[in-house]
């Protein structure tokens, strides 16, 4: 089901203020933030036979992105990456009801940047943007179990693994457009890669919600089960590709891709793009409007 748009607009304070926004909906907050074993702090890492489970862990606003995660999350990629061929599968799920509303924009964010990791490592660039190909780039089969929303460069992050599962309650948006930005994380190419060329202009172009039986029916996931149900499901998957061969599912990884353009380039034309849209007047609209509740006037410059 497509959601109306009025709901798109109310849907894109998830960029800006989603603790706010979950409040208003009645949507249960929770709140975690305890951390790992192995020293991590906004997300949990797990590990259960040959399969590694990485959670998000800043469910208060909706597990978004900020400096601290993104830095994070890469380093957790890193670890497991590393432990092929004894973890064999990566699942990427969010704590609490929502999987990920995308990058962290918020003015308290923005003000707790300082002495945060650096966007960059040993000459490698490790912003959000980044962490498509890393999913890409581990040996192991990855799969996301979308459990709530996925927006932005959430849906990036669950466009970029191998297999994607939903809860029932599961919303998908490329709400990018909404706040005038371009499409990243890749996505710009992995949205259709995955849901064809139709679908991926429709979202990109109308930033719209779309339920998890939209979803389905386009191709976006695999299957669709219960909230209560998606962890188990997604486990028993996992153990069964855990099952089989581990350097045959490399390859066979690897092979799913040959043909599809190395996501860095992708995410060097989503720069170029976004660098000549940044500051604009219709930008700076899309900001005033969403701070004012009102609808936006582009004037196209």
């Amino acid at each position: 089901m497509i959601q109306t748009e009025r709901d798109c607009i109310t849907f894109s304070q998830v960029i800006d203020s989603p603790a706010r926004w979950a409040l208003e909906l009645g949507i249960k907050t929770y709140y975690s933030n305890q951390g790992d074993a192995m020293g991590y702090q906004a997300l949990q890492l797990d590990r259960e036979g040959h399969v590694a489970t990485i959670r998000l862990d800043r469910p208060s606003i909706m597990n978004a992105l900020n400096r601290q995660l993104t830095s994070e999350f890469h380093d957790a990629l890193d670890e497991v990456g590393a432990e092929f061929p004894d973890i064999r599968v990566v699942i990427i799920t969010g704590n609490g009801p929502e999987f990920c509303s995308g990058a962290d924009l918020s003015q308290a964010n923005r003000a707790s940047s300082e002495g945060m990791p650096p966007l960059s490592q040993n000459g490698r660039k490790r912003r959000i943007q980044e962490l498509a190909p890393h999913i890409r780039e581990i040996p192991q089969a990855t799969i996301a179990a979308v459990n709530g929303v996925a927006a932005g460069g959430g849906l990036s992050v669950a466009l970029a693994c191998d297999i994607r599962v939903a809860a029932e309650e599961a919303r998908f948006t490329a709400i990018f457009v909404k706040r005038s930005i371009v499409p990243d994380t890749a996505s710009s190419y992995t949205l259709s890669g995955v849901a064809g060329q139709a679908v991926a202009s429709e979202m990109s172009l109308t930033g719209r919600i779309y339920d998890s039986e939209w979803a389905m029916s386009r191709g976006l996931v695999s299957r669709v089960v219960s909230f209560d149900n998606l962890m188990n499901e997604v486990n028993d998957m996992a153990t069964e590709i855990a099952s089989n061969p581990p350097l045959a599912v490399r390859e066979a990884k690897r092979l799913m891709y040959a043909h599809s353009p190395d996501l860095h380039h992708v995410i060097a034309h989503e720069d170029e793009a976004a660098a000549r849209i940044t500051g604009t007047e219709d930008q700076k609209e899309a900001m005033r409007a969403f701070q004012e509740k009102r609808l936006p006037h582009y004037v196209g410059r």
